[in-house]
């Protein structure tokens, strides 16, 4: 059997699917959310092809397993007089509600979101060929955000229920929300990213705009009623279809006062430049990044191999935070190239619901064509694939490749792979890869491995300033979420995590009076007799 049949017969049969991980039947999305009503779509729609392909006599085939809105301009705009209705320049009842009626609304969706764990976690598998593992976890860790989150805005609404007397000045300096929110995270990982953003923004008092990723947009499906009936009609809309249809005309209206982003730099450029008064938006962005790793002579190379396997191919390398290329000191290339291999070879592959398997297939159509593309422009440049096997495929399964050695004529060398193809560059001096980094449009992260304090520090000093973070014999990474997550240069602008991602979607604003008698009876009153949901002194327990 060559390496195409045995490709060819990682997909299962239909009969070979485990029962308690099938689909049974598809997902043909017509509800959406808007101004607290789900409507019924009654216009054009689009396939949904998962990665995951049956195998048959004719070859390995993707699963139609739905279909989605294609929703027009007019759709769009439907949903943003919704969110700006409800938003009604601050007036409305969701951004003047009290700081612990809002946590209120957003703990009852937490729990009505937990319900559908189940249907979710297999959508995410099927949608994009996340592991049963790794689809838990992703479910689980926004859970665990959400509850963070509620604890992090008790801790900073404690810190502002309380007024400050500066120079005869009576101040009370709480946060207040922007406005409507346009919400659109990445397919990589379409739940987590989406409500890193997502909850920050309702809870500080947005409305928002949902629009989920094109590949992950069926497992949104199974929380629409839990918006619904968690909160106030139009705080949360939702939106399916193109976004090069839907995103702009948004943007033009001027009403989006904040976009949330996870994608390109190029599609969060564009979209920027639609919006009438640009100095107006807040924008919280997370973009792409080509985090390298670091890897000195006197590392220890069975860890960095570990870190580096996970580093580059959790989810088949589909993560901005993934190392997409290895640095390794020339005296120690043949060895880690050696152990990484037989490391790689070992990893296990298949299907999501399968135990052990790390290597999935790819959700994007067109991507282990694309990945070949970078392969063979490396080989013609002087590179070889180092591990067997690497770089074959079939169908959306794309078999790791290692890459040796890779230089900067390589397309390899410089551009976001997003993939399962690990380029590595010898080194002699650190000054090559510090350079790298300097010279690189992105920011993000790396990892540096090696056992020399000073060595390490000698690194660290001018590593913080060109990312935002430094991973000592350690994978880059986003967590944990009370860790902020930004990036420099074209890797994000503003910062996530749970207490920055609050500030993110807010701003500071306070009320003053001049500290004489008649100005504290009148505060007093409406704090004593709680006139104000703004002005108050209530400690959220």
């Amino acid at each position: 059997m060559n390496i195409r049949e045995n490709l060819d017969a990682i997909f299962p049969t239909a009969a070979g699917v485990p029962e308690r991980h099938r689909l049974t039947a598809p997902i043909e999305q017509r509800a959406y959310l808007i101004n607290g009503e789900i409507r019924h779509w009654e216009g054009p729609t689009q396939d949904v092809h998962s990665p995951i392909c049956l195998r048959h006599d004719h070859g390995p085939e993707r699963v139609r397993i739905g279909s989605f809105p294609l929703m027009t301009e007019a759709d769009a705009l439907a949903a943003l007089d919704a969110a700006a209705a409800a938003y009604d320049n601050g007036r409305g009842r969701w951004p003047t509600m009290t700081v612990a009626e809002r946590i209120g609304h957003v703990q009852h969706f937490a729990t009505q979101m937990n319900q559908q764990r189940e249907e979710v976690v297999r959508l995410l598998m099927w949608e994009i060929g996340k592991t049963l593992l790794d689809a838990e976890k992703e479910f689980d860790r926004t859970a665990a955000y959400i509850a963070d989150t509620v604890d992090a805005l008790k801790e900073l609404d404690r810190i502002s229920s309380r007024f400050v007397i500066e120079q005869g000045i009576i101040g009370q300096i709480r946060r207040a929300p922007l406005g409507v929110t346009l919400c659109m995270g990445p397919y990589n990982y379409p739940l987590n990213e989406t409500f890193t953003t997502l909850i920050p923004a309702l809870i500080m008092g947005n409305t928002v705009l949902l629009k989920p990723p094109r590949h992950g947009v069926l497992l949104f499906s199974p929380l629409l009623k839990a918006f619904r009936d968690s909160f106030p009609p139009g705080v949360v809309n939702t939106l399916y279809g193109a976004g090069r249809t839907v995103a702009p005309p948004l943007m033009k209206s001027g009403l989006v006062a904040t976009l949330a982003f996870i994608g390109t730099s190029a599609a969060a450029n564009a979209l920027h430049k639609e919006h009438p008064k640009p100095h107006r938006l807040r924008s919280v962005l997370g973009l792409e990044a080509k985090n390298p790793a670091i890897i000195l002579n006197d590392a220890d190379l069975n860890q960095a191999v570990e870190e580096c396997i996970a580093g580059s191919l959790a989810f088949n390398g589909q993560r901005c935070t993934a190392l997409k290329i290895i640095f390794v000191h020339e005296s120690i290339v043949d060895h880690f190239l050696t152990l990484f291999s037989a490391t790689l070879n070992a990893i296990g592959h298949g299907m999501p619901w399968e135990s052990g398997v790390m290597i999935t297939p790819l959700p994007e159509p067109g991507k282990p064509t694309y990945l070949t593309g970078l392969i063979e422009d490396a080989v013609r440049h002087g590179a070889r694939v180092v591990n067997e096997g690497g770089g074959a495929f079939s169908a959306t399964f794309f078999r790791p490749a290692v890459v040796y050695p890779v230089d900067g004529r390589m397309r390899l060398y410089s551009e976001e792979q997003f993939g399962p193809v690990i380029p590595v560059v010898p080194f002699t001096d650190t000054a090559a890869p510090i350079r790298y980094i300097e010279e690189s449009e992105y920011g993000q992260q790396v990892s540096i491995f090696g056992r020399d304090p000073q060595a390490l520090a000698s690194l660290v000093d001018p590593l913080v300033n060109q990312v935002s973070r430094v991973n000592i014999n350690s994978q880059c990474q986003r967590g944990p979420d009370v860790f902020p997550f930004t990036g420099r240069k074209d890797s994000a602008v503003s910062t996530l995590s749970v207490s920055d991602a609050l500030r993110a979607f807010s701003i500071r604003t306070l009320v003053a009076a001049r500290d004489v008698e008649l100005n504290r009876q009148i505060i007093n009153d409406i704090v004593r007799e709680h006139r104000s949901n703004f002005l108050s002194t209530d400690f959220i327990l």
